[in-house]
This record gives structure tokens, C-alpha cells and sequence, in this order.
């Protein structure tokens, strides 16, 4: 097949579909199924796994596996989009984690205590998959689409994907709740890890037959080219000691995004663990119903965040947003029936899509006028993921030493106010630091 030219509406839709593929993976795997499976897991009320010669509790357990991935994922994905943009098949590149994060899900059809550090590599698997391949997909965009087409057609694979996983997550609702007792239900849910695996990985391959490979340059990868990709943060960071204003806005984004990644992602466990749900069958149905008003909700919060802040401006909205953050850190503290869950999850999502928008728009406004934005938003995304992995390392050893998440989850109403006070403190205008 000849390749496509770039800006065609076929070759657009092709990228685009990608979205439909691989979000699958965050509703269910990472934000509703397996999270009530793994909990169910544990029996007793004392829910203790021994792995890596060291007994854990169970959610900072699978807390601090989700802290490790993201940092291989933090110093690996620098390293190898810059080997696939040099060598020139970035397609190679996004298959593989394509496939290891699919590989990755069905793998968990097998997850159990008895063989916890084998379940462990497959979750491993799935999420480093994920995010590994969202670095080739992301940088697929400027080389198939023009300027003007980017946003929309960006938008459209948002919208893909959120169908696609609302789609696929509704389905998998059905098939657990159509059982009538717990271990039936326990299957089903093994059955949609296998759902989301195939999905992933059989969606995906219209997208693969139609990309590029790449521009191929014949060049062998040296050790300068292996590094090339740190190189590059290395002059962000120092052009950044120059710019004020985007220096202490990417501090306050730095502190506040690494509470937001990491209520997100222990959401749904703490949900499980301390809200008195009444019976499992009760417990299921309304955690993954939570997690469907969030995504409902969201798509408003982010039309409402985009309207204030055109009328008062980034910084002031994000930090109102902040505020009831911060608000919410102290109610989830004192939360203990299913309403005032539901009432936390439709809050959650009136901030959470409005935030993450707002504050990578916020940054691109910033940005000194410069060719080279892919630098700066890698230096941001690094950014971002160090900060998850700190969240989710901190939350983790207070859940732990403490055996409580609402003490983790109040911990992060500091990173909140940190991040508040930071934002007072950017700068209207750009100041050049001499």
C-alpha cells in the first residue's frame, strides 16, 4: 500500500482510531475492574500480600508498583523517542508496547496472591504498554497532520476514545453483574481483562496498517544519539532558568498535578476499602458507576473550566480549581457512605478533565516563541510523570505505615495549598531572568 500524503483525511482517521484502541486499557484495567478485583481479592479484613521479601498492605502494594512503572517509563521514553525519530520507525517502537501492554491485560486473566510476583509483571505489562506506546502515538502527530488540523484532529481521538472505553466498560459491566454469586462475578471480570487485551491489540492494527513507518535515515544508533532525548530536557531546563514566569508556573504545576495524577489512580481503591458498601454485588455496581459519572461529568467540568478560564484567566481558574481540590482531600477524609461517594465522584470529575486541559493549555501560552515546542512538552510530560511517581510513592508509605488511605488521602490537601501558593506567584507578564 503506497503511503498516504500527510493532512489526508484517511491517514487522520487512521491516528485517530488508536484512541479507540488503547483506551480501553485506563477505564477498565486501570480505573474500575481491576481495581474492585484485585481488593476482592483479599478476604480477611486485614489485607496484607507478601511480596519481594516484605509483607505489604494491599494497596500500597499495587501503589508502588504503579510509582515504578511510571519511572521507567519517565527516563526510558525520552531514550527511545529520540532512537525511533533518529533511526526513523517509530511504528516498530509503538507495537511493541502496543502489544506488551496487551499481552499485559490478558495476562491478568491469570492474577492471584499464590503467584503474585508473575500477576505483579503483568499489570507491569499493561501499564508500561500504555504509556509506552502514548509516547509514539503522541509524536505520530505533527508528521501526519498540519498545524491547523492538529487540535480537531486531536479532539476527534479523544472522542474515540472515550466512546470506545465507555463502550467496552458498559459491556463488561453487564457481563459481572449478570452473575449472582461472588466467584461467577470474579470470573467475569477475569473474562474482561481478556476483552480488553484483544480489543487493544486487534483495533489497533487499522491504525498500524495505515501510519508510515517512519522516515528511515539508514543511520546507526550511537551513544550520542542514545542520549539525545536527555540532551534535549537538559537545554529546556536551562532555557527555563531564563523565563520566570514559566519556571514558577511549571513548579506549581509540578506539586499540584502529582496530587491530581494521584487521586486518580487509588480513586477506585480507596472507594473499595472504605466505603461501607453493604454487599459485594452492591460494592461492584457502584464503584464502576462512580467511575461512569466521573467520565459523564468530566466532559462538562471541562467546558465549564475552558469558559472561566476565557473570562478570568488561566492562572485565577486554576487556582479556584485547586481550592476544591483541596476541598475534596478533606471531605474524601471524613467519607464513609456510598452518596457521599457518588457526591465525591461527580465533584472529582467536574475538576479532574477541566484541570489536566487547563493547565497543559496554560503551559503552551507560556512557551517563548521557539520551533522546538516537542522539547518542551517532553520536559512537561517528564515532568508530570516524576511528579506521579513521588504522589503515589508518598501515598503509598503513609497507607502503609499507618494502615489507613483516608490518612495518604488528606496528606495531599499540603500538595493542594503548596500548589495554590505557587500559582499566586506567577507573573502576569514574562520576565527574562539576566
Amino acid at each position: 500500500m503506497a503511503e498516504l500524503q500527510k493532512g489526508s483525511k484517511k491517514l487522520l482517521n487512521a491516528w485517530a482510531f488508536y484512541d479507540w484502541a488503547n483506551s480501553v486499557y485506563t477505564l477498565t484495567i486501570a480505573s474500575s475492574i481491576f481495581p474492585i478485583f484485585y481488593s476482592a481479592l483479599f478476604l480477611s479484613e486485614i489485607k496484607k500480600v507478601h511480596a519481594f521479601g516484605f509483607e505489604f498492605k494491599s494497596t500500597a502494594l499495587i501503589t508502588f508498583v504503579t510509582a515504578f512503572t511510571f519511572l521507567v517509563v519517565t527516563f526510558t521514553s525520552p531514550l527511545l523517542s529520540g532512537v525511533a525519530d533518529y533511526v526513523g520507525n517509530k511504528k516498530a517502537f509503538m507495537k511493541f508496547f502496543c502489544y506488551t501492554g496487551g499481552i499485559g491485560c490478558i495476562g491478568l486473566y491469570w492474577f492471584s496472591l499464590d503467584h503474585i510476583h508473575l500477576s505483579l509483571l503483568f499489570y507491569f505489562m499493561g501499564l508500561i504498554g500504555y504509556w509506552g506506546s502514548l509516547v509514539f502515538y503522541n509524536s505520530y502527530l505533527p508528521d501526519i497532520a498540519f498545524p491547523e488540523q492538529q487540535d480537531s484532529i486531536s479532539a476527534k481521538g479523544f472522542s474515540m476514545g472515550y466512546i470506545g472505553s465507555v463502550l467496552l466498560l458498559v459491556i463488561n459491566l453487564i457481563m459481572v453483574m449478570s452473575q449472582e454469586n461472588g466467584e461467577d462475578k470474579m470470573q467475569m471480570m477475569r473474562y474482561s481483562f481478556i476483552t480488553v487485551g484483544l480489543w487493544w491489540i486487534l483495533f489497533s492494527q487499522y491504525t498500524f496498517y495505515i501510519l508510515p513507518k517512519g522516515v528511515s535515515t539508514g543511520h546507526k544508533v550511537t551513544r550520542a544519539v542514545l542520549f539525545n532525548g536527555f540532551k534535549e530536557l537538559k537545554q529546556v531546563w536551562n532555557q527555563l532558568t531564563q523565563n520566570l514566569r514559566l519556571k514558577r508556573y511549571l513548579t506549581a504545576f509540578f506539586v499540584f498535578s502529582m496530587a491530581v495524577q494521584t487521586i486518580m489512580l487509588v480513586a477506585v481503591y480507596f472507594g473499595e476499602e472504605e466505603i461501607a458498601w453493604g454487599t459485594d454485588g452492591e460494592k461492584t455496581t457502584g464503584l464502576i458507576t462512580s467511575i461512569l459519572v466521573i467520565q459523564l461529568v468530566a466532559i462538562l467540568g471541562a467546558i465549564l473550566t475552558s469558559k472561566a478560564s476565557s473570562k478570568f484567566g488561566n492562572i485565577k481558574t486554576l487556582i479556584f480549581v485547586n481550592f476544591v481540590w483541596m476541598a475534596l482531600c478533606f471531605y474524601a477524609y471524613f467519607m464513609e457512605t456510598p452518596i457521599q461517594f457518588y457526591i465525591a465522584a461527580a465533584c472529582v470529575g467536574l475538576v479532574m478533565g477541566g484541570i489536566q486541559a487547563l493547565a497543559r493549555s496554560t503551559y503552551s501560552k507560556f512557551l517563548p516563541e521557539t520551533e522546538d515546542t516537542t522539547s518542551f512538552f517532553s520536559f512537561y510530560d517528564v515532568a508530570e510523570k516524576i511528579g506521579i511517581v513521588i504522589g503515589m510513592v508518598i501515598f503509598a508509605l503513609i497507607d502503609q505505615f499507618t494502615g489507613s488511605m483516608r490518612n495518604a488521602i488528606l496528606f495531599l490537601f499540603i500538595f493542594f495549598l503548596v500548589g495554590i501558593v505557587l500559582l499566586f506567584r506567577v507573573p502576569k507578564e514574562n520576565t527574562v531572568i539576566e
